[in-house]
């Protein structure tokens, strides 16, 4: 399949991706990413191998959109785990070891 990244061409196919990806240690996933094999890489470390391009010269989309056509699954952005927030009284009893909801009649 023909694809344009970094305005360049390649003629890509999901053998010849794979067999490129065979061996590389995937980075560390922080946004889009790319399952090849059993494995997920991030997007832009797919498109450095596959192009030899730096990943400032082309943008995740490019790469995305040649993934998919080729057959590969494509992931977006990893959600986001809400964190709770604690009002001032339950961070201050939770420093002191307390329950905010504990009775005053308790502790004494």
């Amino acid at each position: 399949m023909r694809c344009v990244i970094a305005r360049y061409p390649f003629d890509l196919t999901k053998m010849g991706v794979l067999e490129t990806m065979k061996g590389i240690k995937p980075e560390l996933v922080t946004g889009e990413s790319v399952t090849i094999g059993r494995r997920r890489y991030p997007v832009k470390q797919v498109g450095q191998v596959i192009t030899r391009q730096d990943p400032r010269d082309f943008n995740s989309g490019e790469v995305i959109r040649a993934m998919t056509r080729l057959g590969f699954t494509c992931h977006g952005l990893p959600e986001a785990v809400p964190v709770p927030v604690l009002t001032p009284l339950e961070n201050a009893s939770a420093l002191l070891g307390s329950s905010a909801t504990q009775d005053v009649s308790e502790t004494v």
